[in-house]
């Protein structure tokens, strides 16, 4: 059902993109590797933080890197940050962990995107549900949910 709200929230913004659906599980990188064919560098991971205040952050990396919290925790201005848990990030954004897309969330969510994700036309991330991906140009993500582009991931 959420789903739907994510496709709509893109058509109404008028972007590009497409909701991918799979037989098989989209959960991790290898998953999407395995069903779309393509390097795992051209698969983004969306992953939800929160700061020592509690704050949500999302984080999103290129899926052959890591989120650097360090990293993360600097470019929020933050003290440190660390993974939200299962439950909070459902609350959150509405989206089950390993489902979580990078945008279209129940309420705006600070943004920071590497700039690792931004060499491609388009990249594939959580798509809604633990069998779909988004695929969507980079450009459009960082515009919608007006994030900042910085270094937070590492090898």
């Amino acid at each position: 059902m959420f789903n739907q709200s994510l496709e709509s929230f893109l058509q109404s913004k008028g972007v590009k993109f497409k909701v991918l659906a799979f037989k098989g599980s989209t959960i991790t990188v290898e998953d999407a590797v395995k069903q779309l064919k393509v390097p795992k560098e051209r698969i983004i991971k969306s992953i939800l933080f929160v700061d020592e205040k509690g704050l949500p952050v999302l984080a999103v990396v290129t899926g052959d890197h890591r989120v650097d919290e360090e990293k993360l925790a600097k470019a929020c201005g933050a003290k440190k940050v660390r993974k939200a848990r299962p439950k909070a990030v459902k609350n959150i954004t509405g989206y089950e962990v390993g489902a979580l897309p990078p945008l279209g969330h129940k309420k705006p969510i600070k943004t920071f995107i590497d700039p690792k994700v931004m060499k491609y036309e388009t990249v594939f991330g959580g798509g809604g549900a633990i069998n779909k991906l988004l695929e969507i140009d980079p450009r459009d993500l960082k515009r919608l949910t007006n994030a900042t582009i910085a270094t937070i991931s590492m090898k």
